[in-house]
Parts: structure tokens; C-alpha cells; sequence
């Protein structure tokens, strides 16, 4: 039996390589239709229940995107905001549902190998209240999403700034 334990960690090994590639393509292919390149950068089109954060993280990789910036608009089912309490170190969340963004707005960057998505957004709902904040997620409603994002030319890194204790975006040539 020793002589068939090593074949079968050789089996599961390979299922587990085989699991990782589809998912990777799996990932990829939930953009298939979703975004068109433009002169300037890429117009994504997100429908009922596309993650908007998930989809800008996926098309940051996909395109190898080194960064950008983007607007956007839409019908959303739900929008988590946060306000950050500098004194904890962490956000207070508050939830809204079915709400249209009036605007969305924010960078990509990258962090540790992985892109890393910065977004602020204004929301508003039936009775024309708004609210906003820092994105901390968006899950797109009945309807669409439309999202321009705009390309730089250069790779941008987002850091922790040990005096306050929260993630900046760090510009070439600048500390």
C-alpha cells in the first residue's frame, strides 16, 4: 500500500493544479462581454448581481492594468459605505439597498502583488436622500451598471502610512 500513497498525493496534487487553472479561467471568463477597450482606457457594462469591485479587481488582471482611475453610475441592489474612525482603525459600515449611484468614483492600484481597488460613491434612493462614503462594496441591481475606467501609465502602489495608520496611494518619486 506505501507504493500507492505516493501516487495517489501525485493525483490529488494534480486535481488541485487542474481546480486552480479552470478557476482562473472561470474568473476570467465572467468578464467575457462585460468590457470593451476605448482610447482612453475600458467601458465596463455590469448587470444584476455582478460584484463592481470583484469585476474592477478582475479586469485589473486580466488587462494588466498598471493603473487607473474610474467613474460610474448605476442601479444597485446594495451598497455597503464606510466612514473610517481614525482612533480604531477601521470603518463604521452602513448598508443600502436598491439605490442608484449617482457617482462613483475611484483608483486602481495594486498592493502586495494584487490589485487594490480605492472607491467613494454618493447613493441615492426613492425619496431623492443621498448618502456616500468610502466603497467597501457594490452588488449591481435590476438594470446595469456603466464604469469608465481610465488608464495611467505607470504602476501605482498603495502603502500604510505609519502616521496614520491607513492605506495611501504612493505616487513614482514620492514618498
Amino acid at each position: 500500500m506505501k507504493s500507492i500513497r505516493p501516487f495517489a498525493l501525485v493525483a490529488a496534487l494534480a486535481a488541485l493544479a487542474i481546480t486552480a487553472l479552470h478557476t482562473g479561467e472561470a474568473q476570467a471568463q465572467d468578464l467575457k462581454g462585460k468590457y470593451v477597450k476605448t482610447p482612453t482606457g475600458y467601458l465596463m457594462v455590469l448587470r444584476n448581481g455582478d460584484d463592481v469591485v470583484a469585476h474592477l479587481e478582475r479586469l485589473a488582471v486580466v488587462e494588466k492594468i498598471p493603473s487607473a482611475s474610474f467613474v460610474g453610475i448605476g442601479f444597485m441592489r446594495e451598497a455597503k459605505f464606510g466612514f473610517y474612525d481614525f482612533s480604531r482603525k477601521a470603518f463604521d459600515p452602513k448598508t443600502f439597498k436598491d439605490v442608484e449611484i449617482a457617482n462613483l468614483t475611484g483608483t486602481i492600484a495594486w498592493k502586495e502583488g494584487k490589485p487594490s481597488i480605492h472607491a467613494h460613491g454618493l447613493v441615492t434612493d426613492g425619496s431623492f436622500a443621498a448618502s456616500g462614503g468610502h466603497l467597501l462594496g457594490l452588488t449591481v441591481g435590476t438594470g446595469s451598471s456603466e464604469i469608465t475606467v481610465i488608464l495611467h501609465p505607470e504602476k501605482y502602489e498603495r502603502f500604510v502610512d505609519p502616521l496614520i495608520g491607513a492605506n495611501v496611494l504612493g505616487l513614482p518619486g514620492h514618498d
